[in-house]
């Protein structure tokens, strides 16, 4: 036998008794019981369940018909929008008070908390959205170009949703960064209200997507997300289902029975019997009242019959619950009220702001820290100073009270690392500036006051303590025991 038979035989014998390893260690994926059909694939009615594509984020009518009519889709959609811009941003730079404000107002003057929120807003029930940049004296086809930027040429944010802009497909960014692969250009369309035509720079738009989808989904959705009704529309049939069927109960909760002796042949004569028969209903319904009487023949029966609701409330509850689940957002957020109507959940609101926190870093904050460098750039005149940073103002806010005591409690121990010289007058105030952040205190020390402190000569052994026993001062020393005064 030649040796590359050899070889071949031994191939075939290890592959032989892999095999056989594999049967002898195989397993299911899931429990099964053929002869009880029990377990997926067993031929039950569970096995014949499955999951379908409804591509309802395609129909724009049907999107915008489900937000305008339906109150929890809106709030669905509105509520994480609003909660990731409502707050804003607080800046933690080394800049000066004036221009801290400058910057505030700007954002306020120029209504950028609500672009970007109705940027999240429409992202969330189209699934994309973008908002322009609107730079005056700018080619919105051309890079942005941040050192161009002069004073007063940055006007605000233009929001246009998915279906206003058509992305560039043939023609995508290949620079390596995070926007690698995504459209280079948006083409504005002819029923847009403004920049009609236009066609718009990926680097002066700020893009947002619904729900994430994988790659080949995503082409199939010409780069977009989804909208995040699509994954809710199953839960929010459900729900409104089951609310309305509960609102129809009210109508038969109350229902009364006449019974009349032959009334088939009654009908059947019809003419003066009939009448007298329906003469007498209506007398019933006349003087049916608390304080009225139910005149009838002796051989008709009159009963009533009532409706139990008890454990609709229970089945409501459990389906708001999964409609919650699907929009990640508390039932306190999204219905407005804490389970039950009483209390306050408060794990999971912190758990919802926690997620909103997240969203704010991961999806807002390169946007956000574009538009300060060019809101800056517009207002100040000037690019960001080196180390320029902010921070996101956390929803969970503490109240007048608490801020105080943990205020108080901050600035005590600031004092104290201080009068025990662990740390000099200039960290002490900045420690005090930075726990402004939170308790709203000593937000007004300025960058000159910390750096006067910083190259203030260290004081003399002995002396600090002298300052610090205001009680010895202008008094002599006094004599020790035995001696005279």
């Amino acid at each position: 036998m030649s040796k590359r038979h050899q070889l071949n035989a031994m191939a075939a014998k290890v592959n032989q008794q892999t095999d056989v390893a594999r049967k002898s260690f195989m397993t299911g994926d899931s429990f099964q019981n053929f002869t009880a059909r029990v377990g997926l694939g067993t031929a039950n009615q569970n096995s014949g369940s499955s999951y379908g594509v409804t591509f309802v984020s395609r129909n724009r009518i049907q999107m915008e018909a489900v937000y305008r009519s339906s109150w929890l889709a809106g709030r669905a959609v509105d509520c994480r929008a609003k909660d990731m811009t409502r707050e804003g941003i607080e800046f933690n730079s080394v800049m000066p008070p004036e221009e801290k404000d400058k910057l505030s107002r700007a954002f306020e003057r120029l209504q950028i908390w609500k672009g970007l929120c109705d940027n999240e807003k429409w992202s969330r029930l189209y699934g994309g959205s973008i908002a322009v940049m609107l730079i005056d004296g700018q080619r919105p086809e051309t890079p942005l170009r941040l050192d161009t930027i002069g004073p007063g040429q940055f006007k605000g944010l233009l929001v246009l949703d998915r279906w206003l802009v058509q992305p560039s497909l043939e023609s995508l960014v290949t620079e390596y960064g995070p926007d690698l692969g995504k459209p280079k250009f948006y083409t504005v369309v002819a029923d847009a209200q403004a920049l009609i035509n236009q066609k718009i720079h990926y680097t002066r738009v700020i893009r947002r997507e619904g729900v994430e989808l994988p790659y080949w989904q995503r082409i199939a959705e010409n780069g977009w997300g989804q909208s995040v009704l699509e994954r809710l529309w199953d839960r929010l049939i459900a729900f409104d289902s089951v609310t309305s069927g509960t609102a129809q109960l009210v109508y038969k909760a109350h229902l009364r029975t006449y019974k009349v002796e032959k009334l088939r042949d009654l009908i059947a004569l019809g003419g003066k019997s009939l009448e007298a028969l329906l003469k007498n209903i209506d007398m019933i319904r006349q003087f049916q009242s608390n304080e009225g009487l139910t005149l009838m023949d002796a051989s008709d029966t009159f009963e009533t019959h009532q409706y139990s609701f008890s454990g609709l409330s229970d089945v409501i509850d459990k389906f708001g619950e999964q409609v919650c689940g699907a929009v990640e957002t508390p039932d306190v957020i999204l219905f407005g009220q804490s389970p039950g109507g009483l209390g306050n959940d408060d794990d999971s609101v912190r758990i919802y702001y926690d997620g909103i926190k997240a969203d704010q870093d991961s999806a807002l904050r390169p946007g956000v820290t574009t538009l300060c460098d060019v809101i800056a750039r517009s207002e100040l005149g000037k690019p960001l100073p080196e180390g320029f940073a902010f921070d996101f103002v956390p929803l969970w806010q503490l109240s007048d009270t608490e801020k105080a005591d943990v205020g108080a409690k901050d600035t005590e121990s600031v004092v104290r690392a201080f009068d025990s010289g662990i740390v000099d007058r200039g960290t002490a105030l900045k420690e005090l500036r930075q726990s402004s952040n939170t308790t709203g205190l000593w937000s007004n020390i300025t960058d000159e006051e910390i750096t006067e402190a910083e190259n203030e000569p260290p004081p003399v052994p002995g002396e600090k303590d002298l300052i610090d026993e205001p009680e010895n001062q202008g008094q002599k020393a006094k004599p020790e025991s035995g001696q005279d005064e």
